[in-house]
């Protein structure tokens, strides 16, 4: 009989839906905030780089001070900080209060979000792993396409503020619902701060957390400058980009469940080598197609539809595959350590395409992706110590 996915997943996926799209919806109202609090558009966008940069660098420090409590109550007491940091960002009366509201949403996302993957790895029933962090991860991927174009909509119709007042009404709502059906996991059992620190010298997860920065510089390198490869493929058609931008999200949103799925039927590693190995020859395709000459929309769509669907599968085989090489002691810690490398991974995409482009045209920008992917791709392990990997040993999660 096919298993019903439970409510404290789709809760999950409500949460982590909301912390990420704290880090975009700023985007959608730059001009606005800038104008409002008399800063640069500039200093505006710094409230999106410091966002990221502090999520990146407090998921893995603040992992190994939280992965000795339970999850749950990790992820309930970091919204309950997530929250009433967005009501300081919306009652900011200036740029430097509303920085440290932002410097604290993102602390606060960055334990959640750890503590939420790994309720949800060691919550999933046996063989059903892939397919619930698939879930999970689609909440994340979902923010990518709804964050800015929500931020933009708000912003116009009630000014700024409305969307961290939106953001704080839904991180509360996501804790209700946390509070009131997340399974008990148990925290690590009390080690000395050297064995907490083990994932630090594990090679198998750091490793994998390298394909991880890897395949996020390629990827979102190529999504960064979406705007200017469509332009440069496809130029002249009116709103091309946005429809380009909705299939990115439909599809990824395809993927990332696709790749759950794909995890437990094939097991982590093996899953992994297929996404990583399909987002390279989607990433050539798509240089093959720039340097064709061709201008079908048509094309263009089809190329994109098919790279997104790798280009957001990668969470679910590669957490599986670290919480394998990890073992479940050190699960967060792990799991925290990879959303690093992700997050480190996407600025330095940014970074590396602007300087392909500065040296020569966007037309390079996917085949450095696809440099950069293959890669990743080459560094991906072939087996996971057995020692570690096993799911059955972990303990199991008591649902109240």
């Amino acid at each position: 009989m096919r298993r019903s996915l439970p409510g404290w997943l789709l809760v999950l996926f409500l949460t982590l839906l909301v912390t990420a799209t704290d880090e975009f919806v700023i985007a959608g109202v730059l001009k606005t905030i800038a104008a409002d609090l008399d800063v640069g558009i500039s200093a505006a966008g710094q409230l999106v780089t410091v966002f990221a940069v502090v999520y990146a660098l407090g998921a893995p420090t603040l992992a190994v001070v939280f992965e000795r409590f339970p999850k749950r109550t990790v992820m309930v007491l970091g919204l309950l900080v997530f929250v009433p940091a967005n009501v300081a960002a919306a009652v900011a009366p200036g740029y430097w209060p509303l920085m440290a509201a932002r410097v604290l949403a993102a602390l606060s996302a960055a334990v959640v979000t750890s503590a939420a993957f790994t309720t949800t790895a060691m919550g999933a029933p046996e063989g059903m792993r892939g397919r619930y962090l698939g879930v999970v991860t689609a909440g994340m991927t979902a923010a990518l396409f709804t964050g800015v174009p929500l931020g933009s909509w708000l912003g116009g119709a009630f000014g700024w503020r409305a969307t961290f007042w939106l953001i704080a009404g839904v991180g509360a709502v996501a804790a209700l619902g946390l509070l009131a059906t997340a399974p008990r996991i148990a925290g690590s059992e009390p080690a000395p701060l050297r064995e907490r620190l083990g994932p630090l010298r594990n090679t198998a997860v750091l490793r994998l957390v390298t394909v991880t920065f890897l395949a996020a510089s390629g990827g979102l390198m190529f999504y960064t400058y979406l705007g200017a490869y469509t332009a440069e493929v496809a130029g002249g058609s009116y709103g091309l980009l946005s429809v380009m931008l909705l299939i990115v999200g439909i599809a990824g949103l395809f993927g990332a469940v696709l790749a759950g799925r794909a995890a437990d039927a094939l097991g982590p590693r093996r899953s992994l080598r297929l996404v990583v190995g399909g987002h390279v020859l989607a990433l050539a395709l798509a240089a093959a197609l720039v340097f064709s000459g061709i201008g079908n929309p048509v094309a263009l769509g089809a190329v994109i539809a098919f790279w997104a669907v790798f280009a957001w599968g990668l969470n679910p085989p590669v957490q599986g595959s670290i919480m394998g090489a990890a073992g479940p002691q050190a699960a967060m810690t792990a799991l925290a350590l990879n959303i690093c490398g992700l997050y480190l991974g996407t600025g330095v995409a940014g970074a590396l395409g602007g300087a392909v482009i500065g040296v020569s045209d966007i037309t390079w920008v996917p085949v450095a992706a696809t440099v950069t992917m293959t890669l990743s791709f080459l560094l991906i392990p072939r087996a996971v110590p057995e020692t570690q990997a096993g799911h059955k040993s972990e303990p199991r999660p008591v649902d109240v």
